[in-house]
This record gives C-alpha cells, structure tokens and sequence, in this order.
C-alpha cells in the first residue's frame, strides 16, 4: 500500500505541476479571442518594456566593470602573472552572476510595476476571465484608488521579498558550476513563486483578499502554483516575452487563483471575452 502512494503522490504532483504551467497557455488563448482587450493589456507593458531594455542595456555596457567590482577579491588572490587566466576566469564568472542578478531583479520588479501602470486595463482582464468561468457571486468592490493603494503596498512587500532572495543567490552565482547549474534552478522556482503571488493579486483582491491570503491559497497547491509560475518566469526572460505576454499572464493568474480557491472552471456561455 505504501507503494502505490509513494508512486502516486510524484505523478499528482507532475500533473499538477503541468497542470499549472498549462494555464499561461489557456490564458493566452483567452485573450487572443479579443484583440482589442489584448491591445489595452499590452499598452502598460510595452511602456514598463521600454523602461526595462534601456536599464539592460546600460548593465549591459557598463558589465565590465561591475564584474570587475564584484570580484574585487581576484586582484588580491591572483595577482601574479602565471595566475592571469584565473582571474579573467573569476571575472566571467561575476559578470555572469551579476548579469543573471539583473535579469532575476527585471523580471521580478517589471511584473510589480506593469501592475500598477496599468491596474485598470488587467482588472478588465481578469474580470472578464471570471465571468467566462462563472463569476465571483461574493465580489468585493474595492474601488480605484484603494485597489491602487493596496496594490502598491503588496507590490513593496514582493519587491523587497525579491531583493532579499536575489542576493544570496547572486552570491552562489559567483561559485563556479554551483553558479551556472544549481543557481538558475533555484532562481527559477522562487521567481516563478513570486511571480505567482504578483499575479493572482487582482482575482484575490476581488475577493476581498490580501497578500497573506494569497500566499495561504497559493501553498495548498504549491506544485499547480510552481507550475504556472515556472512558465511564465520562463518566458518573461525571453526578449520582450513579458511585455507581449502579461495579458496572458494575468489571465493565466486569474484561473489559477479560481483553482486555488476551489472554485470549479465551469465555462459559461453568457460571457466571452
């Protein structure tokens, strides 16, 4: 008996998982039957994309010498000749760590301040993905600026959530192999968790629910949460994934907090999108 649970409980947990990675896709299938909706999502995330590239781009001209800053130690350790080739080598491996820092701390904060750009625009989105599925019949009516207010407090909360977890893996970024194996493994679920928690902020607040409710409703089912995170943490490192995929991701978002709050997909034939 102790076997068939032991089998079970891996292969619930991998469909689970892709379960959740899945729903960016329905999300994106979503808001692709509305163009016009998919154009008013896509307006704060090409201003914040815009934002974004211009900061990448100065990392990425001024790299060098952040590396060079960020292993100062290597000056010291391998200051002979004969031990040249080891520092160059200490030095790849920090502009790497400080690169993948960047790119972790980008993805993470772009997603908080495209929220709060465009607050209004995502509400319709995933107020219309509710309806398609049923509705919330206990909507709480939050209003504009208190919706904004509320937003910009969790908003803080998960940036510095992300900050505090981006250091120490920037610092095991600069272990050789750890750095370039284990690190982007790591970097993957806890971003993916907290893009999660990003997201699902509009289903929740709906629901007159608030950052320590989410993170409560999220770790019933951490590998559905995982999943869907996973897949957008994935894509929004591919150039401009995330501008052209935050409608999709919010959408994607508003399903999965419906899972996560038990409330059955059922697809009504009253709403569309």
């Amino acid at each position: 008996m102790s076997g068939d649970l032991s089998e079970t409980r891996p292969v619930t947990a991998f469909r689970e998982f892709a379960t959740g990675a899945g729903l960016l896709g329905r999300g994106l299938g979503l808001v692709l039957r509305s163009p016009r909706l998919l154009l008013l999502g896509l307006l704060p995330a090409l201003l914040s994309g815009v934002l974004y590239i211009v900061g990448l781009v100065f990392l990425v001209r001024y790299l060098p010498e952040l590396s060079a800053q960020a292993t100062w130690f290597a000056d010291d350790w391998f200051a002979d000749d004969w031990a040249a080739w080891l520092r160059g080598t200490i030095r790849v491996i920090g502009g790497i760590a400080v690169l993948g820092f960047g790119l972790l701390l980008s993805v993470l904060t772009f997603t908080a301040v495209t929220l709060l750009i465009g607050d209004p625009f995502y509400e319709k989105i995933s107020e219309l993905v509710e309806d398609r599925f049923g509705g919330v019949p206990d909507a709480v009516d939050v209003g504009l600026l208190r919706s904004l207010r509320r937003s910009l407090v969790d908003s803080l909360k998960l940036v510095g959530i992300s900050i505090l977890v981006a250091i120490p893996l920037f610092l095991l970024g600069l272990i050789p192999v750890v750095g370039q194996t284990v690190v982007p493994v790591l970097a993957g679920a806890a971003g993916g968790w907290l893009l999660a928690l990003e997201l699902t902020g509009v289903p929740f607040q709906r629901r007159g629910q608030r950052l320590r409710h989410r993170r409560v409703a999220l770790a019933g089912n951490k590998p559905l949460t995982l999943g869907f995170g996973a897949a957008v943490f994935a894509t929004f490192l591919v150039p401009l994934g995330a501008v052209f995929l935050m409608p999709a991701a919010i959408a994607g978002a508003t399903l999965l907090a419906r899972r996560s709050l038990n409330k059955p997909i059922t697809i009504t034939t009253t709403a569309s999108l």
